[in-house]
């Protein structure tokens, strides 16, 4: 027995594996790879240059790989890429690239909830939750284990930091520091994600070097590249504390303090 609907339209330029499900009225462009296990619900887009990798799961109504909303694109070939059991809920929008990176991009076991947007040329790494209308603007970077609250707009090219947690509601105009909890009016950030990290098994004795650094890198009056000095001349450079000085070099926008 097909798990294609009949009312839905594939074209037979598509690369769909055998096993996938799609519901009706949804629509398969040409370009397109769906992956082994994977469900596509009804009324859904999935437009061409989308990639889905296996076991993805794509709820009704949401629209993948179409067109950036960006006045310089000129038609060119990208792509919009999904991980491994990644789950895309009601009314997602995700654009694929533009020439300037090629492809808009999710990683594998990401949760992205109803009505979130995300651009052209959006890298988001493995393991991230995006809440209900998170609005992501173009060259947005993402690593692993982010977790992003609701209704919650993200400035164009800004960097958010792994395992860290943004509260809802909030508006995010800077670059947010790997392992933070940020919240309130202005944006700041408030400390560790302390309940995230015992969550996903970070040691105790880690924690408390990543709370000095934190301490040292928030809450000093220091600027940042002050502070960068003053932990690299007292603290032990964990893993953990050098993804933070890495994150610090490659930031552009300036830390959300």
């Amino acid at each position: 027995m097909s798990k294609i609907h009949p009312s839905a339209i594939i074209s037979p330029k598509a690369e769909v594996a055998d096993d996938v499900e799609i519901g009706p009225h949804s629509i398969v462009e040409d370009d397109v790879v769906i992956g082994a296990g994977s469900k596509i619900a009804s009324s859904v887009l999935i437009a061409s240059g989308a990639r889905l990798g296996e076991r993805v799961k794509v709820s009704h109504s949401a629209v993948i790989g179409t067109q950036p909303q960006d006045l310089k694109f000129g038609g060119e070939k990208t792509r919009a890429v999904i991980g491994d059991e990644t789950v895309i809920r009601e009314f997602v929008t995700i654009n694929r690239g533009t020439v300037a990176h090629g492809e808009t991009s999710i990683g594998k076991n990401c949760f992205v909830m109803a009505y979130a947007h995300v651009a052209h040329d959006c890298v988001i790494g493995n393991n991230v939750i995006m809440a209900n209308s998170v609005n992501l603007a173009g060259h947005i970077e993402i690593d692993d284990f982010a977790i992003l609250g609701g209704v919650l707009p993200v400035h164009q090219f800004v960097k958010i930091g792994a395992h860290c947690m943004i509260g809802g509601g909030f508006r995010v105009q800077q670059d947010i520091c790997p392992y933070a909890l940020v919240g309130g009016y202005p944006l700041k950030t408030v400390g560790i994600n302390s309940i995230g990290l015992r969550r996903r098994g970070f040691a105790k004795e880690t924690i408390q070097t990543l709370e000095k650094a934190f301490k040292i890198l928030f809450f000093s009056n220091l600027n940042t590249s002050q502070a960068v000095e003053r932990i690299t001349g007292e603290l032990e450079i964990l893993p953990e504390v050098q993804t933070i000085l890495d994150f610090i070099a490659r930031s552009n926008r300036g830390l959300v303090k």
